[in-house]
């Protein structure tokens, strides 16, 4: 489906504002960000509240609690009132995956209002520029000839790339080990050392070092090619049909949000999200631009939680 037609349908669905929530919102409202100023979050929710205040009078106010995956920003925003002005971006990992992993303090099904979707997209594998593996097929093949020489690296346990390794170890039938890093810079740098085999990546990470030719990239693991490296097959495309494991941000907030404010935050944000200097800023980070209703937001988080469940459990992944 196209993108100006899915929004379109979007706001047919929302409507348009009505005299119920003519007084909403009467001050600035706080955008809570469960990780540091300057990462992908940060640069995804910015762009996005500044189209959003144009149609809500009001600005918005960036604060910041990182920590534990971003769990520590949602159990914050799950004793927040519930009166629209405490909002969160938020992504898969501490709403569907973490969750499974450990202990939390909040119920990412139960507790808070679904508002939409921002942008989404896939974690690519990479490859030392000098690797012997050019595609997934060479890439399996050599793993499985000398299992014990071949790893995966990640930025860390329980993200989408750890998940996505698993899923694709299962699939192709491989018996190698995940070696989690500290963050994706320390990842990307033991690859480009030549001291982990492959990587599981975020497109944003890698970007750079893809387009610089110090790695290379065999696939992403989203269902869709990447708009920024269309010459990038998918692992669906590479011999897994249906492989499809995808990082996204949405924004969400505290539960029992009033149907009249959840109407019009919802319907800003379709608004916003048709805005062209948007969706290149969403590109840019190597995400697609998405937006869904609060109904299809809910449900793909439902989904989602569901299915990292069972690999979580099938790959024995813990967290201590």
């Amino acid at each position: 489906m196209q993108f100006r037609t899915l929004v379109a349908g979007v706001l047919v669905t929302l409507g348009v504002a009505s005299p119920a929530f003519a007084d909403y919102p009467e001050r600035p409202i706080k955008l809570v960000i469960g990780y540091t100023p300057g990462g992908a979050a940060d640069k995804l929710a910015r762009p996005l509240a500044e189209e959003m205040q144009k149609g809500l009078g009001q600005n918005f106010v960036f604060e910041y609690k990182p920590g534990g995956g971003a769990t520590i920003a949602l159990d914050y925003l799950a004793r927040q009132p519930a009166d629209g002005y405490t909002l969160h971006l938020t992504d898969s990992g501490p709403m569907t995956i973490v969750p499974h992993i450990r202990k939390l303090g909040y119920d990412p099904l139960a507790d808070f209002t679904p508002l939409g979707m921002v942008g989404g997209g896939g974690v690519v594998i990479v490859v030392p520029a000098k690797s012997p593996a050019t595609d997934v097929a060479s890439l399996i093949a050599l793993a499985k000839k000398d299992p014990a020489a071949w790893s995966y690296g990640t930025s860390g346990v329980g993200g989408v790339g750890h998940l996505a390794g698993e899923q694709f170890k299962k699939a192709a039938g491989l018996d190698i080990t995940h070696i989690p890093y500290k963050g994706g810079a320390p990842a990307m740098v033991e690859v480009l050392g030549g001291h982990v085999p492959f990587l599981f990546s975020s497109l944003g990470a890698a970007a750079q070092h893809i387009q610089a030719g110090t790695v290379r990239a065999l696939a992403v693991s989203s269902a869709n090619r990447s708009s920024m490296f269309p010459e990038v097959p998918t692992i669906a495309e590479s011999g897994f049909p249906g492989f499809d494991a995808t990082i996204w941000f949405g924004v969400v907030a505290p539960k029992g949000l009033p149907a009249d404010v959840q109407k019009r935050l919802t319907t800003e944000m379709a608004k916003a999200m048709q805005s062209k200097e948007l969706q290149q800023t969403i590109k840019f980070q190597a995400y697609e631009p998405m937006i869904f209703t609060p109904e299809q937001t809910g449900q793909r988080i439902k989904d989602d939680y569901a299915a990292w469940g069972v690999t979580v459990k099938e790959a024995g992944i813990s967290q201590k």
